[in-house]
């Protein structure tokens, strides 16, 4: 009886080692396949706006918030038809011009091409047409770009990048407008288009840092004693600029690889000086639109009145006519 409890008492301490063994297995698996220990790429940067506005990319002021990390104003462009009928596929063409010859900075600082991303914020109803409604002679325009909704319940707000700038100074948008028969929630009229589109990286993250894509500024007044190039504990490469105060203390601005330095040392400085170039080549901007979705009856009545005042326009010169012949009788007589 004893030796039966002993290895009963033994199984269940078993199964208490290996559930735990488990846990702690599934535990470590989670955190390694996780965005703690495999943080996204920052590149990915009109997701951003996802993460830091989740409700809507466009202020009450009318800003796209876009401009809050890409802070040079460069055009943008949007070019949607004057009308549209209901259920119908048109193209909405998205402009980012730039000159392809620049080059910005990369997040490890080298020089690399210049991404573009766009947000495009349709009137409530429209979307992005199904494959299946797209014609084929668009496809080749429209490329292999994938169009991703700023939410899951907001189809008319678009977001696409980054994309390869070279390939992608104007993109294409296949919209579907939306029919008020058979969905009640839309009237017909005229709607505004909103867009906002960026090329290259931004200056500020999300976070408020600064990324390696902008000026940094001295943060005291004094003398540079020291420039030295040195490796934090990720593994980046930086420039530790010390500056002396007047008062004797040293502080220390770290700037990471990308912007060139533009001070040496002994060189005095004002806080807020440039200690680097500016090395943004990019920027956002922002256009509106407007697109009217029109009723194919009032069409067809305003047809059907054009062509009625031609007819009364000719039968009036027909009858113009016919009186001048009589009057010419009646002077002969």
């Amino acid at each position: 009886m004893r030796n039966a409890c002993t290895a009963a008492s033994l199984t269940r301490s078993a199964r208490v080692i290996v559930k735990t063994l488990l846990v702690a297995i599934a535990t470590v698996t989670l955190f390694f396949t996780s965005d703690l220990a495999l943080p996204q790429a920052a590149s990915a940067y009109p997701f951003w706006a996802q993460q830091t506005y989740p409700e809507t990319p466009r202020e009450p002021t009318g800003r796209i918030v876009c401009a809050n990390c890409h802070l040079a104003a460069k055009p943008a462009e949007v070019e949607v038809p004057q009308s549209i009928l209901p259920d119908t596929v048109f193209k909405a063409v998205v402009k980012i011009p730039y000159d392809t010859s620049v080059q910005q900075v990369g997040a490890d600082g080298s020089k690399t091409g210049l991404n573009v991303g766009a947000v495009l914020m349709l009137p409530e109803g429209f979307k992005i047409a199904p494959e299946d409604r797209i014609p084929e002679e668009w496809k080749e325009e429209i490329g292999d770009v994938y169009f991703q909704p700023y939410k899951e319940d907001s189809e008319n707000v678009v977001i696409v990048g980054p994309l390869p700038g070279e390939q992608y100074q104007e993109v294409v948008f296949p919209v579907l407008s939306p029919n008020p028969a058979t969905d009640k929630n839309v009237q017909f009229g005229k709607y505004a288009v909103h867009l906002g589109a960026n090329r290259g990286r931004g200056q500020v993250y999300p976070t408020g840092e600064k990324s390696n894509n902008a000026v940094y500024t001295a943060s005291a007044t004094g003398t540079v004693s020291k420039i030295a190039r040195v490796e934090d504990e990720d593994g980046n490469t930086k420039f530790e600029v010390s500056i002396q105060s007047e008062s004797g203390e040293t502080v220390v601005d770290k700037v990471p690889l990308g912007p060139e330095l533009i001070v040496s040392e002994g060189q005095a400085v004002t806080s807020g000086d440039a200690l680097t170039n500016n090395p943004n080549v990019g920027g956002f901007g922002q256009d509106d639109a407007e697109i009217v979705l029109q009723d194919a009856t009032r069409v067809q009545w305003m047809i059907a009145f054009i062509a009625l005042v031609m007819l009364a326009q000719a039968m009036l010169v027909l009858k113009k006519k016919q009186v001048e012949k009589v009057q010419a009788a009646e002077m002969n007589f």
